[in-house]
């Protein structure tokens, strides 16, 4: 590799050739990491292992009067919402939710969204969240994969048209429909039936249709489930796909309830009571179920609560609201950093920003805290498998650029060598396995996949990477991902890194396609900044002296249109080699 390349990669802490004996992981007393855990901060602190839903019921006391929610200007303090769920946990035990009863919610970012999630774990049941982006065979088939039996949804006709095919080609039994309507403030509430007339489904109420006010119709007595933490399930969270058919993680309530400790006890920062969060992340990705959710209710936060990422409405979000913490997408921050009104706003308000849900470029966090004039923003790591949050940067204390950060509390991250299981030491690639109490419970009806995955009591990842003498984990690539080129090792993340340095890119993905001569080559997919001009030629040149010859790309197709992202906002390169029709073996 050369030397620009391996500039860009390491830090001064990273590993050198010369060292003069491998220095193990754990010294029989003390994980490499523990020596240098940011002060204040105990890697052995006790995480509870509790009942979910607690966190509202304890919230809606302590933080009663205080918002928890704004929605498009509509404010929900936690008393509102925490009595809210009592009438929906209710409700739902009247329709037979209870231990064991799968609930889905197929729903964009709304108050209901919370209410729904919080009661059905009340009720006892678990969550099943859904993409309302699915088209109708992903929705069928998870209804069937999870033996989902309810689906609660708004009544956008778009979203209950998926609802109807589901109900005559799946084993949903019944539909919670919610007013979208209802969510909104005074005079919005009555104008939007009238405004989106077309976009407000038709409803005709059966015995396998129920309005959401028949749910809330009660007192809000709710017959209190007796649950196992370590054992019940709470959500039933599915995977991308990335490597095949989705899978769903069970995540059980204790699980979740230690992850959201996890991350508390890390950003220690956080005042109960007085942050404002942006929730412009999809609740039903395990990344904001955790950080924007839970995380929030417990310490008392107030959401921002959008239904779709909106640029234009995030940064009148960060003018009106003046927000402490901004959880978000790698893609999301560069959109804010290319902005070209990026600069009428201040940002000096963001405490803390995490980046997580897919690799942090450098070249974006530098341009992001250039332009926003602003140091918060760090990056984290995890899996749905894992709750998700496993390795973070300190809020305070040393950050390294490109690291994901150290091990959470109550988390161990051992680097494993493939071949022979071996854990390799300090500085060493291997794959990433992470063990502690947010990994999941195992994957639903697959215990040929559970057992593939989960070995020895670690979770394997796929991913590849390394930690460094201060316990930082550095991520190299996912396994999957990796390009073999004439039998070398070729990482995406390091030639997209390298193309990030170009000043008029704004979007970049690296992959591998297949090549009758090289085994695989390396194309790459560029969408430039807005108002610059960029060639395959030009990016060619640049790269000349920034990465080896067998990583510089064969192909650079040069896009005006964005690359396409998942739901929730992160580039997707399985996408895009299905639009180009490009099968990898």
């Amino acid at each position: 590799m050369a030397k620009a390349a391996q500039a860009m990669t390491q830090t001064p802490s990273s590993p050198v050739s010369s060292s003069p004996a491998p220095v193990p992981l754990f010294d029989g007393q003390q994980w490499i990491w523990e020596k240098f855990y940011p002060q204040g901060i105990s890697w052995k602190a006790p995480l509870n292992k509790k009942p979910l839903f607690h966190v509202m019921d304890q919230a809606a006391k302590i933080f009663a009067d205080k918002p928890l929610c704004d929605f498009l200007g509509r404010s929900w303090t936690y008393a509102e919402m925490g009595a809210m769920v009592d009438r929906v946990a209710a409700g739902l035990q009247k329709i037979g939710v209870g231990k064991g009863v799968k609930v889905g919610l197929f729903l964009p970012n709304t108050p209901y969204s919370i209410m729904f999630y919080y009661g059905v774990l009340k009720a006892g049941g678990t969550v099943v969240n859904y993409n309302p982006l699915y088209v109708d065979h992903e929705l069928v088939s998870q209804i069937d994969d999870s033996d989902t039996d309810i689906m609660v949804t708004v009544d956008l006709k778009m979203l209950c048209d998926k609802m109807n095919h589901a109900l005559h080609y799946s084993k949903l039994k019944k539909v919670i429909i919610c007013p979208f309507g209802a969510a909104l403030p005074f005079p919005k509430n009555f104008l939007f039936p009238l405004a989106k007339r077309k976009d407000i489904a038709k409803v005709v109420w059966d015995d396998r249709r129920i309005s959401y006010s028949d749910i809330i119709n009660n007192d809000g007595k709710v017959d209190m489930p007796v649950i196992d933490p370590e054992e019940d399930v709470a959500v039933l969270q599915y995977t991308g796909g990335t490597t095949g058919v989705p899978k769903g993680a069970m995540l059980t309530h204790a699980n979740l309830y230690a992850n959201m400790e996890q991350i508390l006890k890390w950003v220690k920062t956080i005042e109960p009571g007085k942050e404002t969060i942006v929730g412009v992340l999809p609740l039903f990705h395990v990344f904001a179920m955790t950080v924007v959710m839970n995380c929030s209710v417990q310490a008392g936060t107030k959401i921002i609560l959008h239904p779709k990422f909106d640029l234009e409405e995030v940064l009148k979000t960060i003018k009106k609201h003046r927000p402490t913490m901004f959880p978000a997408v790698p893609a999301i921050f560069n959109a804010i950093a290319n902005s070209p009104d990026v600069g009428k706003y201040d940002f000096s308000c963001l405490k803390f920003c995490i980046s997580g849900g897919a690799p942090l470029p450098m070249d974006v966090k530098r341009l992001f805290e250039e332009k926003t004039h602003s140091q918060a923003l760090a990056e984290g790591y995890g899996l749905t498998e894992t709750s998700p949050g496993a390795s973070f940067n300190p809020a305070i204390g040393k950050r390294k650029a490109g690291s994901v950060g150290m091990p959470v509390p109550g988390t161990v991250i051992e680097i494993i060598c493939r071949d022979t299981g071996a854990v390799l030491p300090v500085g060493e690639k291997g794959e990433v396995c992470i063990s502690g109490p947010q990994v999941m419970k195992g994957y639903y009806k697959k215990p040929e996949a559970t057992a593939e995955v989960i070995k020895n009591g670690r979770l394997h990842t796929g991913d590849v990477g390394y930690l460094d003498h201060e316990g930082y984990l550095f991520l190299v690539d996912r396994i999957k991902d990796l390009i073999i080129v004439r039998g070398y090792n070729v990482y995406p993340r390091i030639v997209e890194e390298a193309i990030y340095l170009h000043k008029d890119v704004e979007e970049c993905i690296v992959a591998g396609v297949p090549d009758p001569e090289r085994g695989e080559t390396v194309w790459a997919w560029v969408k430039p900044a807005a108002g610059a001009q960029v060639s395959e030629e030009m990016l060619l040149q640049f790269l000349h002296d920034k990465i080896s010859p067998i990583e510089m790309p064969r192909k650079i197709i040069v896009r005006d249109k964005p690359l396409p992202k998942t739901a929730v906002g992160k580039l997707s390169r399985k996408d895009l080699l299905a639009e180009e029709g490009i099968e990898r073996k």
